[in-house]
């Protein structure tokens, strides 16, 4: 073999003895015909080549990165499933030879990479996929065929976080149930628009989806949005209260001349999202709230306690009904906001909640049977200069209500081991402060009631 040219980058092999075996193309197509438990594929055929060819991930650059005892490598995608290393132009054959490639670098002795699960793509572990992968081709597959390494994440960072939680254990109650919610974190990965198709029956509702810009299917935003910060803070409050589903809607008010929504107020439902006999008479008593404060309804607002604040195509289906409804009978427009609420993912950048204004665009007209198109919404929030005596009472009014609930969150528990469930909310409310600080004094009596919660 003739040697390669100055310019031209390294090809790295070495990925220890995890490294993927490639796959023909043939091999690959009968990785989605293969039934039987026999033919289960095991962990080491699905490529990143794979999930290219079956749109789970997406070539582009930077990608991917390993987060390694302090240091952080980041990589390319390349179209043919192989890794680029941004900072040399190395190229690597598979996850697991560019982890192994960088551990070494920081540390000689390391043996494996782990490269599945240590790299991230998008910020999610590349094991995610394969699960995922599994799950739509492979539904009976036994998980361990997906997991005989994975999980052994970064043995000298794995040790450290051990150790914390052992020397923690008897003073941080709720830790254990922490760690298996963020497991469950995993499970949800959100697709692209473009992979859907057609409605698909078979399809799981819960299914998370990303958002498209206006701009990405060439539309403006067809109107200009406000939102007071009271309303965050409001609905932010709501959303932390349980580990449950929660739901609430958003009055304001609509301007024709200028198409500017105003999103003043939240209303948030103190009933049961299955509790169909009370969510009447609370939706009732919602509608006669904003009649006496002159506001009209202008959207609603739901969590996703642990998961992506991306809206699922239930929700998007839900979205697209209320657009519907409040354009009413004379054909004339309205927009209605969406807005999801992430208090407890802990793919959250810090403790505050990721909150995520969404609008569906209907599908084109000659694809009548796909999904609406959900977007991001461009918001201006406004800041409130004082918390006002409504929201107060408010909240207290969802304390009550979930006090004695089961799926109530316990506040002197533990989101992540630094950080109990009270500095959560409490450092996810301050980004939504009211400029004046007498605002903290009136919180605090607020939080003394979340901490008699037991």
């Amino acid at each position: 073999m003739g040697s390669e040219p100055p310019s031209s980058p390294q090809v790295v092999e070495d990925g220890g003895e995890e490294d993927e075996e490639e796959l023909s193309g043939g091999e690959e197509a009968d990785l989605r015909s293969s039934s039987g438990r026999g033919s289960l594929l095991t962990r080491r055929g699905i490529t990143l080549r794979v999930l290219l060819k079956d749109g789970l991930v997406e070539p582009g650059d930077g990608v991917l990165a390993i987060h390694y005892l302090g240091k952080n490598f980041v990589g390319d995608l390349l179209n043919d499933g192989k890794i680029r290393w941004v900072e040399t132009g190395q190229i690597f054959n598979s996850p697991s030879a560019w982890a192994t490639h960088c551990k070494r670098l920081v540390n000689p002795a390391k043996k494996s990479g782990c490269g599945w699960a240590s790299v991230r793509y998008r910020g999610q572990k590349l094991v995610q996929y394969k699960t995922t992968w599994l799950h739509k081709y492979q539904p009976s597959a036994d998980m361990s065929l997906v997991s005989e390494e994975d999980d052994d994440e970064d043995e000298e960072e794995g040790k450290t976080a051990v150790q914390a939680d052992e020397k923690n254990k008897n003073n941080k109650p709720g830790l254990n149930d922490l760690m298996a919610s963020r497991r469950t974190d995993r499970e949800r990965i959100p697709v692209r628009y473009c992979t859907l198709g057609t409605r698909d029956a078979a399809r799981d509702p819960h299914t998370l989806v990303e958002l498209s810009a206006f701009s990405a299917i060439n539309r403006f935003q067809p109107f200009n949005v406000a939102v007071s910060s009271n309303v965050l803070l409001l609905m932010d409050f709501h959303c932390h209260l349980t580990t449950s589903e929660v739901v609430g809607y958003l009055g304001g008010r609509w301007d024709t001349n200028t198409q500017l929504l105003t999103v003043l107020r939240a209303f948030p439902c103190r009933t049961r999202l299955a509790d169909r006999d009370s969510a009447s008479a609370v939706e009732e008593e919602i509608c006669q709230n904003l009649f006496m404060r002159g506001l009209s309804l202008v959207g609603w607002y739901h969590s996703h306690p642990r998961g992506p604040a991306l809206p699922s195509l239930q929700d998007i289906d839900s979205q697209m009904d209320h657009q519907l409804r409040l354009q009413g009978s004379n054909n004339g427009f309205q927009p209605c906001l969406g807005i999801i609420c992430g208090p407890y993912y802990h793919g959250n950048q810090g403790v505050a909640s990721t909150i995520t204004p969404f609008w569906v665009v209907p599908p084109p007209e000659q694809r009548p049977n796909d999904h609406g198109i959900p977007v991001a919404v461009e918001v201006t929030y406004v800041q409130d200069n004082f918390l006002t005596s409504d929201v107060l009472n408010e909240m207290m009014l969802l304390v009550d209500y979930y006090r004695a609930a089961p799926d109530v969150v316990h506040f002197s528990q533990y989101w992540c081991p630094d950080t109990t469930m009270m500095d959560k909310i409490k450092g996810s409310l301050s980004c939504h402060a009211p400029k004046d600080q007498a605002y903290s004094q009136i919180l605090e009596h607020v939080y003394s009631q979340l901490s008699n919660i037991h």
